[in-house]
C-alpha cells in the first residue's frame, strides 16, 4: 500500500528495510544527509546498520529512480511536485522517476526524519521543496564521487547528467544505477550547491502527473478500494446530537441475520461488523438504540447566530492602529459605512466518505487509512490500541478529496480501530455512509462580521472597525497555539491587512458552540476575505471610487497583492466595459504565501439567475513547481468556491445537523462551470507560496461584487439563495 504508483511489480514491493541497507546496497542505494555506519553483530558475520536521516531516494540498477513523498495525495499534484524538485538536483531523466509514499515507521525510527507527514495548509510542496531539493543534489553529489573513484579522477571533472555521470575529458559514462552501491559507500557532504532558478529545467514547467495514469485506468487504490484476505465490513450510526452517546442498545433484530458477525458498541457509535458492507449497513439501520443527548439537543440556528452576537459584543483586539474612537468621533462632514456579515457552518464532503481498515493481532495493529497526516493516523491507532508507536503499521492508499477533513481529527481511524479491537486478528474495514459523513463532519466554522468604516470629507477612508465572531479550531485541536487566550488564525486576513489605514481596530470574539469545527479548505480564508473584501466594495462605492483603483490607492508601492491585482486586471481587461449585460467585481486576498486576485464577469436575469461567464484568477506563489497542477489548482477552487457561495449550508435544529446528502446539499453541475482563465505570475526568488488553496480566498467576494453592481443588492449572507439568486 506504500506504492501506489502503476508500475512494474518489483515497483510495487514496499521499501526495502532500512536495517538491511548495508546488506542491500548491491541492489539499490538509499541516500540521505547523514547516514551514521554502526557495526552490529549477527549470526557469525558483522553487518552494517545504516540510519540514514533524509532517506528520500533510491536508485535501482536499471537506473529507475525511486521518491519517497511524505505529504499526501488527495488530488493536488504534490507526490509529482516533490519529486519534481528532487530530480531537478539529481540531474536524472524524467521519465526514470517513480514515486512512494513514505513509511510512518520508518518516519519515527529515523528519528522524524521526513519532517512532517501533514498535508494541509497548502504546505504540500512550499514546506518540503528546500528539503528535496538537497537531497537531490546531496545523492548527485555521491554519485559523482563514486565514478570519480571508479576512474581515478578527480570530482571536479565529473558531470551528472540525465541518469549518468561522465568524465569531462575521457568521455567515460556509467549510469546512476551501476554506481549505486559504490556511491552509498561515499562521504555524505555537508554542504551543496543547489541550482538557481534560472538554471532550473523541471521545475516551473508542466510536467504531466505521476499518479494520474493509475487513476485513470483504475488501478490506483484509495482508502475504499481496499481488500484483504478475510476481511470483514463494518457500518456506523454515530450519535446524531453533537457529544452524545449510546445509552441503551437493542440487537435483537440482527444478531442472528446472515452475514452479520458482531454488534460493537463505542463511546459515541454503534457498529455492525457483517460479511459485506451492506449487510452491515442493513443492520445497523434496523438496530434500536437510545442516545443519550447530554443535553445538547436544544441547539438550533437562531442560538447559534445570538452565541456568534454576543462574540462580536465580548470580542477582544488582534490588532489596533491609530484611534478608531476618536476617528469616529471627529468623522464631521465626513460618513459612516455600517455593514453586517455573516457565513453558515460548511461541510468537506469528500468524495470519498470517511473510512479506514484496522487489524489488531496481540499488541500489534495495521491500519489502511486514506489520511492527510499519517503519523496522526499512527499515533490515534497506537494510544486507541493501548499498543507503543512502534507496534503500529500505517499503509498510505490515495485519498478521494481531503480538504482538511482528514487531517488533524482522525475519528475514522479511532472508530476503525475500536471495532477491530472487538475481532482479534481478522482486517475489518470502516466505511462511514454519505449521511453518516455529512453529519458527522468537523465543519467550517459560521462567522459573524461586524464592521465600520469612517470616510473623511474627501472620500478617503481613514478609520476601519471590524468586530469578528466564530468557534476557535485551533482552541480544539492546538489550544498551545492560542495567543493570551486570543484566536489569530480566526481573524486572519482583517488583523494582517495589507491596505494602509489610519486606525484599524480588529477584534475576535471566540465562542463555545457545540459544534465540532476543523480545518476547511484555505480554513478562515475561505469566508474571511467575503466580508473584508465586500464590505471594502461598500465603501469604495460610497466614496465613488472604482474597486480596482480604490484598492490600489490604499496599497503598498511594493505590495504583493497590488502586484496580483493589476495583472488580473490586466488580464480581464477591466478598464474596457464587458459585453451587453454583464458586469464584473473583482478582489484580493493573500494566503498560505500566495498571493491571489480574481475578476468575475457575470450576468444576473430578472429572477435572479446568475450566469457566471468568464473568471479569472492570478496567483503569485513565488514560485511555481507545476505549471499544469497550479492552473488545475486554479480550476478546482473555483468550482469548488460556486458551489459553496450558492448553494451549501449547513443548518442545526435540535442539536443535530439537517444536511444529509446531495439532495440538500448540492454541487454545482458541469453545465454551470464558467471560462476559467489562470494566469500565474510568480515574482520569483526563494519564495514559495501555496495553491492547493490560496485561488479560494477572493472568489466570493468577486461574485458578490459583480453581483451588487448588476442589481445594486448587497450580498452579506452566504449562501446567497437567501437573497433568491442562484447559479444557471
Amino acid at each position: 500500500m506504500n506504492t501506489p504508483h502503476a508500475a512494474s511489480p518489483a515497483l510495487l514491493k514496499s521499501r526495502r528495510s532500512f536495517i538491511q541497507l548495508g546488506a542491500a546496497s548491491a541492489a539499490g542505494l538509499t541516500l540521505g544527509f547523514h547516514l551514521p555506519v554502526m557495526a552490529q553483530k549477527g549470526a557469525g558475520s558483522v553487518s552494517q546498520e545504516a540510519v540514514d536521516i533524509n532517506a528520500w531516494i533510491r536508485i535501482t540498477p536499471n537506473n529507475l529512480v525511486i521518491c519517497e513523498v511524505a505529504r499526501a495525495e488527495m488530488g493536488q499534484g504534490t507526490s509529482t511536485s516533490l519529486p519534481m524538485m528532487l530530480a531537478e538536483e539529481l540531474e536524472c531523466n524524467w521519465a526514470d522517476v517513480r514515486m512512494e509514499f513514505a513509511s510512518v515507521s520508518e518516519h519515527l525510527a529515523r528519528n522524524k526524519v521526513y519532517v512532517t507527514f501533514a498535508t494541509g495548509g497548502s504546505r504540500g510542496t512550499r514546506d518540503s521543496q528546500a528539503v528535496m531539493r538537497k537531497a537531490g543534489a546531496v545523492a548527485r553529489e555521491m554519485l559523482k564521487a563514486a565514478a570519480a573513484q571508479e576512474w581515478g579522477v578527480p570530482v571536479a571533472d565529473c558531470v551528472a547528467k540525465a541518469g549518468r555521470i561522465s568524465h569531462r575529458s575521457s568521455q567515460r559514462s556509467l549510469t546512476y544505477g551501476v554506481l549505486a552501491a559504490k556511491a552509498a559507500q561515499q562521504p555524505v557532504p555537508t554542504s551543496v550547491r543547489l541550482k538557481a532558478p534560472s538554471e532550473w529545467t523541471l521545475i516551473g514547467q508542466p510536467i504531466p502527473r505521476l499518479d494520474i495514469p493509475a487513476k485513470v485506468d483504475g488501478s490506483a487504490v484509495f482508502g475504499i478500494d481496499v481488500r484483504l484476505p478475510g476481511m470483514l465490513y463494518a457500518a456506523i450510526m454515530q450519535c446524531p446530537v453533537f457529544g452524545g452517546s449510546p445509552a441503551t442498545v437493542d440487537d435483537t433484530a440482527v444478531k442472528n441475520r446472515r452475514g452479520v458477525k458482531k454488534v460493537v458498541t463505542g463511546p459515541d457509535f454503534v457498529a455492525v461488523v457483517a460479511d459485506n458492507w451492506w449487510r452491515a449497513q442493513q443492520a445497523v439501520k434496523a438496530l434500536k438504540v437510545a442516545w443519550d443527548y447530554k443535553g445538547q439537543d436544544k441547539l438550533d440556528d437562531l442560538a447559534v447566530f445570538k452565541l456568534l452576537e454576543a462574540g462580536t459584543q465580548a470580542a477582544r483586539p488582534l490588532r489596533q492602529d491609530g484611534d478608531f474612537a476618536k476617528a469616529l468621533a471627529e468623522v464631521g462632514a465626513g460618513k459612516v459605512v455600517e455593514a453586517e456579515y455573516f457565513v453558515p457552518y460548511l461541510s468537506h464532503f469528500t468524495l470519498e466518505p470517511q473510512n479506514c481498515t484496522a487489524q489488531v493481532t496481540g499488541d500489534r495493529v495495521e491500519v489502511w487509512a486514506p489520511t492527510q497526516n499519517a503519523e496522526a493516523t499512527l499515533a490515534v491507532a497506537a494510544k486507541t490500541a493501548g499498543v507503543p508507536p512502534q507496534n503500529v503499521k500505517v499503509n498510505r492508499p490515495y485519498l478521494g478529496g481531503g480538504f482538511g477533513r482528514r487531517g488533524g481529527f482522525q475519528d475514522f481511524v479511532r472508530q476503525s480501530v475500536q471495532i477491530a479491537q472487538a475481532l482479534p486478528g481478522v482486517p475489518v474495514k470502516l466505511l462511514w455512509t454519505r449521511e453518516e459523513d455529512m453529519q458527522h463532519d468537523f465543519y467550517r466554522p459560521a462567522a459573524l462580521y461586524r464592521q465600520r468604516a469612517v470616510l473623511d470629507a474627501q472620500g478617503q477612508l481613514v478609520a476601519w472597525e471590524a468586530k469578528l465572531a466564530s468557534q476557535s479550531i485551533l482552541a480544539a485541536i492546538r489550544p498551545e497555539s492560542l495567543k493570551n487566550g486570543q484566536d489569530f488564525q480566526a481573524g486572519e486576513s482583517f488583523h494582517d491587512m495589507p491596505y494602509q489605514v489610519a486606525h484599524l481596530d480588529v477584534r475576535h470574539g471566540m465562542c463555545d458552540i457545540n459544534v465540532p469545527v476543523g480545518f476547511w479548505r484555505s480554513v478562515f480564508h475561505s469566508q474571511n476575505p467575503f466580508a473584508r473584501e465586500c464590505f471594502l466594495d461598500e465603501v469604495l462605492a460610497s466614496a465613488g471610487k472604482d474597486p480596482l483603483q480604490g484598492r490600489l490607492d490604499l496599497l503598498p508601492a511594493d505590495s504583493r497583492d497590488r502586484l496580483v491585482l493589476q495583472a488580473v486586471a490586466k488580464a480581464a481587461a477591466w478598464g474596457r466595459a464587458p459585453a451587453k449585460g454583464r458586469v464584473r467585481g473583482l478582489a484580493v486576498q493573500d494566503a498560505y504565501g500566495s498571493y491571489a486576485a480574481a475578476v468575475v464577469e457575470l450576468s444576473v436575469s430578472a429572477q435572479k439567475v446568475v450566469t457566471v461567464h468568464k473568471v479569472w484568477v492570478a496567483v503569485d506563489p513565488g514560485q511555481v513547481a507545476n505549471i499544469d497542477s497550479a492552473k488545475a489548482q486554479i480550476e478546482g477552487n473555483v468550482v469548488y468556491a460556486l458551489s459553496t457561495m450558492f448553494l451549501s449550508e449547513i443548518n442545526v435544529r435540535d442539536g443535530r445537523v439537517q444536511q444529509a446528502n446531495l439532495g440538500d446539499y448540492p454541487l454545482m453541475q458541469l453545465r454551470q462551470v464558467p471560462q476559467i482563465i489562470p494566469i500565474l505570475v510568480p515574482t520569483g526568488a526563494e519564495v514559495w507560496g501555496g495553491m492547493g488553496e490560496p485561488p479560494y480566498a477572493p472568489l466570493t467576494a468577486a461574485v458578490a461584487n459583480a453581483i451588487a453592481k448588476a442589481t445594486g443588492e448587497r450580498l452579506r449572507r452566504n449562501p446567497f439563495s437567501h437573497a433568491g439568486y442562484n447559479l444557471a
